[in-house]
């Protein structure tokens, strides 16, 4: 029965071990991608007092106050199915990204734009993908690479370049430092885009001479950006973002205006979801990369210890110690030797016995003295 046990939990240790060597390997890389039917998230972020363009009935004005931004990611199953062929094929998936900005106290739209691209599963960066587009009324090409909506799985401590959708180019957003939010262990990289100049269509770019510096001929619309990104790391996820654009309009004659100057920074809804988001992602993650294959290695371990130890124990010979057992059969020879044995400790019939060795009570002699025998 040993045997058996032992051969069956040995069997059993055999196969936790695989498990744990499988884990990692094949199990954790299919968990650490993005899946097809991620589902659609929205993220927020708010400035309060900012200074902002807004164009109404062909009229242009410089306002103040607060803002929204409001960013809306969706992804396309069907889509990815259909058109990520060749070597994009189960390597990236495509999204439609929408975003908007609106002041907070008269929810009027102040801009806007929607795009569509491919994501790397992986690294999260934007893959080579020809019928990407973006909508930003420019009517430039996106030209999408590096990171535009998340950081890789497994994210390091180093920098990476990161899609300014402005400027239509990369920027480096350098690591700075661990940190936490709500609880969240993140990365905090910090990227600058240094000034440069935007493309701003001629019908645009009269109204605002129009407005802003009525004697020049032509102007240059410069634009900075510092952002801030919280990255829980195991995911590639944001926990929180920071984004402070600056926009301004230079003519050739006349004084600079300042179209825009805001302070972004996600709201504690945005955080809060975000934060718990990434937890769960991560743990789940972590549970399939590091602690499932630590647990089911050191259980398949002892499991093949134990089975050895019964097997080998149901092999061995057992020795029973036998204690002699004394015969009490009638008639036989070894009880008549004990008969006689016992005969010859008894005391003879013959042989007087003494007072001290009779067990017998004396009695008084109960003859007269006529028929006791004379004595000496």
């Amino acid at each position: 029965m040993k045997r058996i046990v032992g051969a069956a939990l040995f069997g059993l240790g055999v196969l936790l071990v695989v498990a744990a060597v499988g884990l990692p390997l094949y199990v954790a890389p299919l968990v650490s991608q993005l899946p097809y039917d991620l589902e659609r998230s929205e993220s927020v972020a708010e400035a309060a007092d900012a200074e902002f363009l807004q164009i109404k009935a062909g009229a242009a004005n410089v306002e103040r106050g607060g803002l929204r931004s409001t960013v809306e990611v969706v992804p396309l199953a069907k889509t990815t199915d259909e058109k990520m062929t060749g070597d994009l094929k189960g390597k990236a998936v495509v999204w439609d990204v929408f975003q908007s900005v609106r002041r907070i106290d008269n929810d009027e739209i102040i801009s806007e734009y929607s795009t569509e691209l491919a994501i790397d599963r992986v690294s999260g960066a934007a893959a080579k993908w020809d019928p990407a587009w973006l909508d930003d009324g420019t009517g430039q090409p996106a030209n999408y690479a590096g990171q535009v909506y998340k950081f890789p799985f497994g994210t390091e401590k180093k920098d990476y370049p990161v899609f300014d959708r402005e400027i239509r180019k990369t920027v480096p957003a350098q690591f700075k430092e661990v940190t936490e939010v709500r609880g969240v262990e993140v990365y905090r990289f910090e990227q600058t885009v240094p000034e440069a100049q935007l493309v701003v269509a001629d019908s645009s770019l009269k109204v605002l001479l129009a407005r802003f510096a009525p004697g020049a001929t032509t102007a240059r619309l410069m634009y900075t950006n510092t952002r801030s990104f919280w990255v829980e790391p195991v995911t590639g996820s944001y926990v929180d973002v920071r984004d402070q654009p600056r926009k301004v309009l230079v003519p050739d004659v006349g004084t600079p205006t300042v179209l825009l100057n805001a302070d972004f920074r996600y709201n504690e809804a945005t955080v809060k979801s975000s934060a718990d988001r990434a937890a769960d992602n991560a743990q789940s993650i972590q549970v399939v990369r590091l602690w499932g294959p630590i647990v089911l290695g050191v259980l398949g371990l002892l499991a093949i210890v134990g089975g050895m130890l019964l097997v080998l124990r149901g092999s061995g010979k057992q020795t029973a110690v036998v204690e002699p057992v004394e015969e009490k059969r009638g008639g036989s020879h070894r009880a008549d030797r004990d008969g006689e044995a016992a005969e010859s400790d008894a005391p003879k019939p013959d042989a007087p016995k003494s007072d001290a060795d009779s067990t017998e009570p004396t009695m008084p002699d109960q003859r007269s003295a006529a028929e006791r025998p004379a004595t000496l």
